[in-house]
């Protein structure tokens, strides 16, 4: 067994079953993404479109691959988020939500999207507020070709392991009001939360898909 598969493997071995594992393969080599297939990950994650779309190009022999995108998605390229995603974690605002759900009626498709929250104000970071996301709850509740699957969060950089605990705590206790509110269209069913640093504070607040780069593929140049 590879060092990579190796790790792999222990790091599942620490999950529970109910748990999504993404690797974030952002600057990582097609090799290692099919070594990291090869130990059974089938869910990567990229933050730019185009990587992501030559990398597609690269893979095409391995169809069961879910390619989930968890960068920030800018308007004018939301339409190739459609055509190559069927995750999107990083919807992080009404405006990209409507032009989404727009573009997902036109191409005939159902993207499975993240609604990405800040739980503290952080200006490295996108996505609603608790107060704009509920204010904005009835209209996104009317996109009828995204499947809204939960929250996704990233909590600011050089907090320690309490205050990430909280952040994540405090996220699942949004999920949870909203599910509460037995929207049409807006499901809580999924949590995005954790990478490398901190998913196991994220999956004992309950995450359900943890998103691993570093410490599946080692440091990488940015």
């Amino acid at each position: 067994m590879s060092a990579l598969a190796q790790r792999i493997t222990e790091i599942r071995q620490h999950l529970p079953e109910s748990v999504r594992l993404i690797a974030v393969t952002k600057q990582v080599p097609v090799e290692a993404m099919r070594e990291a297939y090869a130990a059974g990950v089938r869910d990567f994650g990229e933050s730019r479109i185009q990587e992501a779309e030559l990398k597609q190009t690269q893979l095409q022999d391995l169809p069961d691959i879910t390619w989930h995108l968890i960068g920030h998605l800018q308007n004018n390229k939301a339409r190739k988020a459609i055509e190559q995603f069927q995750w999107i974690h990083s919807l992080d605002s009404l405006k990209l939500a409507q032009r989404l759900d727009d573009l997902a009626g036109q191409l005939c498709r159902q993207p499975q999207v993240c609604l990405q929250v800040k739980l503290l104000p952080d200006p490295n970071k996108y996505g609603w507020t608790v107060p704009e996301l509920l204010a904005d709850l009835p209209t996104l509740d009317q996109c009828k070709n995204l499947q809204i699957q939960g929250l996704m969060t990233i909590p600011p950089i050089n907090l320690d392991s309490s205050e990430i605990l909280a952040v994540f705590q405090r996220t699942r206790e949004l999920a949870d009001k909203i599910k509460q509110q037995n929207w049409l269209n807006i499901q809580m069913q999924h949590l995005s939360m954790g990478m490398s640093a901190d998913y196991q504070l994220a999956v004992q607040s309950g995450a359900t898909i943890i998103r691993l780069g570093r410490i599946i593929f080692g440091e990488r140049m940015l």
